[in-house]
């Protein structure tokens, strides 16, 4: 009953506070007293997505880079359930364990070196057990080699959106190398159940049985939070508690992930705390409230910087990047138009002083030969995106700046603000860093 009661007092105090503003934080707080603030935890990160839309419901550093732990292993089956889909596997062949898939390191199944197993055995105990031996031994029998098949494993991940994940392994064990991002985490959920929901049904098992031994699923929200039906829990001493969790309720599908979480319990709570928000969001918006999830969850604001992964594509802060990314073309049971749109931070309407008589009208400003860059996206979509938010949130500091997309360069298409001094193209890179969006000023 008190756990009932603390996640009723947390809807029903975050739905309130929607519905007439944001509160204060002290005031927040004071509202859902028996509310974890997971937020607070260096390695949290978190994303709700409305799997039908593609809207993000919920989005906090939803894209800084992160360990994805045993969440890996979903993309591990996605190219399993591919491969049968094209009739490359069979859930009767045997997978024979190499040496190397015996030894790797607990959570395991446990079979020895030369020992084989069906596929449909393996992925069931990948998908309950979380084993790392068969994620190996799986690997390695698709692609030959666990390395060759991380490197598969990369380039599905990027052919579906995953702009900011590299997979180095198949099971998710420490490597400081492999990093995604809650959002891309999303994005490869909605595509496993978009993709292949003939096969999804290997996340909603909550028991395995081999060999007579029977085993339990690590997501715990199967069968105790209603409606929930998958996806994937991980753990790391490196990247926390992670959990990405689907549920359906009225004909309604949610994601979310939470990343970093600092127990099994905390993890849980919260995921379930956003997943419960995000369904009353979308049965109020049914009846006509216009309504969204904040992405302020009543947290208190962080002093100094987050502690994050860091990767080999340097240092530079992705918080900001907001953008619409997507996933694949939609089909399947959800039908969905692929496609995530970040609810974008609120910014108050810049200032502007009434219009001057033409006679008094300020002389231009003189126009520069420096620019600054702003991102750079895989297709023109996601880069028009991403400008038109810049233009929305940060017009006055932008307003020296002509916005271009320039053709391709190598694959890219970057977002510029061209024609600035030296002096307003660094001006306005600050701005926009202050407010963690990349940004960096290129000189003529």
């Amino acid at each position: 009953m008190f756990e009932l009661a603390r996640r009723l007092s947390f809807a029903l105090a975050l739905v309130a506070s929607l519905a007439i503003g944001l509160a204060a934080p002290t005031l927040a707080q004071a509202q859902v007293p028996y509310l974890t603030l997971p937020a607070t935890e260096p390695k949290y990160a978190a994303i709700v997505v409305d799997a039908n839309t593609g809207e993000v419901l919920y989005a906090k550093r939803a894209d800084s880079p992160r360990y994805p732990a045993s969440i890996t292993k979903v993309m591990t089956l996605y190219l399993a359930f591919e491969a049968l889909s094209e009739g490359r596997l069979k859930p009767t062949d045997l997978i024979t364990v190499s040496a190397k898939a015996a030894s790797q390191p607990p959570t395991k199944l446990g079979l020895a070196a030369g020992q084989q197993i069906t596929v449909d055995d393996a992925m069931r105990a990948i998908a309950v057990k979380s084993a790392n031996d068969m994620a190996v031994a799986l690997a390695e029998h698709l692609g030959g080699t666990e390395q060759r098949f991380a490197a598969l494993m990369t380039l599905r991940a990027q052919e579906l959106g995953m702009s900011n994940t590299r997979f180095v392994n198949a099971s998710g064990l420490p490597d400081s190398r492999q990093i995604s991002t809650a959002r891309d985490i999303a994005i490869m959920s909605r595509a496993v159940m978009r993709d292949y929901p003939q096969y999804y049904s290997f996340f909603s098992l909550r028991s395995f049985t081999f060999r007579g031994v029977t085993m339990n699923n690590h997501n715990r929200l199967l069968g105790q939070m209603w409606g929930v039906d998958g996806l994937k829990t991980g753990y790391t001493n490196a990247s926390g508690f992670n959990l990405a969790a689907s549920a359906v309720r009225d004909g309604r599908r949610l994601i979310a992930v939470v990343l970093g979480g600092r127990s099994t319990v905390t993890r849980d709570d919260h995921v379930e705390d956003l997943l419960l928000t995000g369904f009353d969001v979308l049965k109020r918006r049914s009846l006509g409230e216009t309504i969204t999830v904040a992405q302020s969850m009543f947290e208190p604001v962080i002093e100094g910087p987050i502690e994050r992964p860091s990767t080999e594509q340097g240092d530079a802060d992705q918080e900001g990047l907001r953008v619409v990314l997507t996933d694949g073309p939609a089909s399947g049971p959800i039908a969905v138009q692929a496609s995530m749109s970040p609810i974008p931070d609120p910014v108050a309407p810049p200032q502007r002083a009434a219009t001057p008589p033409k006679k008094a009208a300020p002389p231009k400003k003189p126009r520069g030969r420096w620019a600054i860059q702003a991102g750079a996206f895989k297709s023109k979509s996601q880069a028009r995106a991403q400008l038109t938010q810049l233009q929305r949130r940060f017009r006055q500091v932008l307003d020296d700046g002509e916005a271009q997309i320039g053709g391709a360069v190598g694959g890219y298409f970057r977002v510029r603000f061209e024609g600035m001094t030296a002096d307003a193209a660094k001006a306005a890179c600050k701005a926009l860093k202050a407010k963690k969006q990349a940004c960096m000023v290129v000189a003529p």
